[in-house]
């Protein structure tokens, strides 16, 4: 009897130990927390997408096991790490994609390499990138940021290639910040908008800077929305006698006859109803439309098709916040003073100081010549700072400053650190040589 009673026992603690284990190995979070992969490919897509993501110190954010991680991601910053980082881990192990430029050619020649470089279809533009500038030791990924913010500098302000009797190849004319497609058919034959999306694409990919200065309408139309919820404004018309001409058309003030002809003129050659009493404001949203958006519809679609090929559409059709760090405003481009100072890792007290080119306190005056220079200097010296001192016009990061001894400031862009003489004793002197060789950015960086 007692041993019947004793294997009685072992029988139903065996059970309990069996239900046990069964609950565990089902729990929702089992190999999450413990780092175990859901696949032998560590996709993650799919990995981390069950996690509660903390939003604050206060709130978490439970998250839809059915969504990647970055749609479920309250912050705009961190759904576009989250995505950029998914992509690139899918296509770490494809064919790398390499590029080549000789900093001894002529700014043109670059440019016609960064022209070639996206005119060619690819499958696979999250592929590692592989970047080689000839006549420069540089190497690693300071290199890779020169290109592409070589490369988004270009298609901002312009390529020296020449259509017709242009000097410059513009793709966006305008004013900033309602810069719209150039409607040149050369340009769109060319298939240069398709290059133009794969550009911004694949620079979003690698963290790189966005296509600043875009009407929004433009934005709105490019990310999948309507021509009629497009918020027209004239200002995107970069035309300034068509601006001038559909300005009349606002108010209720009396045209004169002179300014009804300019009004019917517009009106024949877009074939359009001429002006009447009754059809005003209709005229006016249909000059806008036409002078925005109608001109440009096959620019803006060449433009979105080369986007979707390098596989950022996803996130940017859906996330809207997202989208607004790709095309910044022209002003969010460059960062204030204080961000960046606020960035800047400061030379202190040295623990081998003996190892060190100069004393603690010459360090600290040149980093009072840095802190002054940021502060007092024009945008557009502190952007070429910037650019000098890591390879593009994008903070991500903490800056370093080393004082060493040399001639020039030098910039070691895969550290992003900055190495500035310490022989310099004023303030201008040090800001003659500061601007000497970030004048300089976009000819390497006589650093490997």
């Amino acid at each position: 009897m007692f041993f019947t009673v004793l294997i009685m026992v072992q029988l139903i603690v065996s059970w309990f130990i069996l239900l046990f284990r069964i609950s565990a190995n089902s729990s929702p979070f089992h190999g999450d927390v413990a780092g175990e992969g859901t696949s032998g490919t560590n996709n993650l897509w799919q990995q981390g997408s069950r996690h509660t993501v903390p939003q604050s110190t206060t709130s978490t954010v439970t998250v839809n096991p059915d969504e990647p991680e970055w749609k479920e991601t309250l912050n705009a910053s961190s759904a576009a790490t989250l995505f950029q980082r998914c992509l690139l881990r899918e296509q770490e192990l494809e064919t790398p994609i390499r590029f080549s430029m000789d900093l001894a050619s002529d700014v043109g020649d670059r440019e016609k390499a960064v022209l070639a470089f996206y005119k060619i279809k690819r499958t696979k533009w999250a592929a590692p990138l592989h970047c080689v500038l000839g006549g420069d030791a540089a190497i690693g990924d300071g290199v890779s940021r020169y290109f592409l913010s070589f490369a988004m500098n270009a298609l901002r302000s312009g390529f020296s290639i020449h259509f017709g009797n242009a000097d410059v190849t513009m793709l966006f004319e305008g004013q900033k910040d309602h810069l719209i497609p150039c409607a040149s058919q050369p340009l769109l034959d060319s298939d240069l908008f398709m290059m133009a999306g794969r550009m911004v694409g694949h620079s979003f990919i690698h963290g790189g800077p966005g296509l600043a200065g875009i009407s929004p309408a433009v934005v709105h139309v490019l990310l999948g929305g309507q021509l009629e919820t497009a918020t027209l404004v004239l200002e995107d018309c970069p035309d300034l006698d068509q601006r001038n001409t559909i300005h009349l058309l606002e108010g209720i003030n009396e045209l004169s006859e002179d300014q009804k002809a300019d009004v019917n003129s517009l009106t024949d050659m877009w074939e359009l109803p001429r002006l009447t009493d009754k059809n005003r404001r209709y005229l006016h949203q249909q000059f806008l439309q036409h002078a925005i958006l109608g001109r440009t519809s096959s620019q803006i679609k060449q433009m979105r098709k080369g986007f979707k090929e390098t596989g950022v559409w996803p996130i940017l059709s859906e996330r809207r916040d997202v989208a607004e760090a790709v095309f910044p405003s022209g002003k969010e481009v460059i960062c204030s003073p204080q961000v960046m100072i606020d960035h800047i890792i400061w030379p202190t007290e040295s623990v081998d100081e003996e190892d060190e080119d100069y004393s603690l306190e010459t360090r600290a005056k040149v980093g009072m010549f840095l802190q002054q220079f940021i502060e007092t200097a024009p945008a557009v010296s502190r952007l070429n700072l910037l650019q000098f001192w890591t390879g593009w016009e994008v903070l991500s990061g903490m800056l370093k400053v080393e004082v060493v001894r040399g001639q020039f400031p030098k910039s070691s862009t895969c550290y992003m650190c900055l190495r500035i003489p310490g022989h310099l004793s004023t303030y201008d002197d040090f800001k003659q040589a500061l601007e000497a060789s970030i004048g300089t950015w976009d000819t390497g960086f006589g650093l490997v």
